[in-house]
């Protein structure tokens, strides 16, 4: 569900009852442990985090008006869902993912290329994507989008 929300407190305030606890939780995660020039900003109907154009002016190669996209996250109808973009470039850092996640859950990983979708809210490891949200710098994310993506 694509949300035309502004700002990511307009989109908590349209999120149903039943979620805005854990989307504040992850988003108060993500923040503690967002790494320094990674900016907060709505993207793509999403909460997201991006290289700012100050700092890559280039923007995204899909559309260079937008700042440099890295992670996101969103309530959809039947899950949580966590994307980050490190993971689908960076095979170490996807598999160092997959390994610790069974240290922080028992239930299943329900995981695509850079999703984590989570159905319930009480299923999201916080910890852990603390620990993923820390793992990569603006300037790292900069180079492995360069080397994977930019053509």
């Amino acid at each position: 569900m694509t949300s035309k929300a502004s700002s990511p407190e307009e989109y908590i305030k349209e999120l149903p009852e039943d979620r805005k606890e854990a989307v504040i939780k992850l988003r108060n995660t993500i923040l503690k442990n967002l790494p320094k020039d990674f900016k907060e900003a709505m993207s793509y109907g999403m909460i997201g985090y991006v290289v700012p154009h100050n700092i890559y002016p280039a923007g995204y190669h899909c559309d260079p008006k937008l700042p440099l996209p890295f992670m996101s996250f969103a309530s959809q109808k039947n899950s949580i869902n966590f994307y980050h973009m490190g993971i689908y470039a960076n095979k170490n850092l996807y598999d160092w993912f997959v390994s610790e996640y069974p240290k922080y859950s028992k239930k299943k990983l329900d995981m695509g290329k850079s999703c984590m979708r989570f159905k319930k809210p009480e299923d999201i490891p916080y910890d852990l994507i603390g620990e993923l949200v820390s793992k990569i710098e603006v300037q790292d994310w900069i180079s492995i989008y360069e080397n994977a993506f930019k053509k």
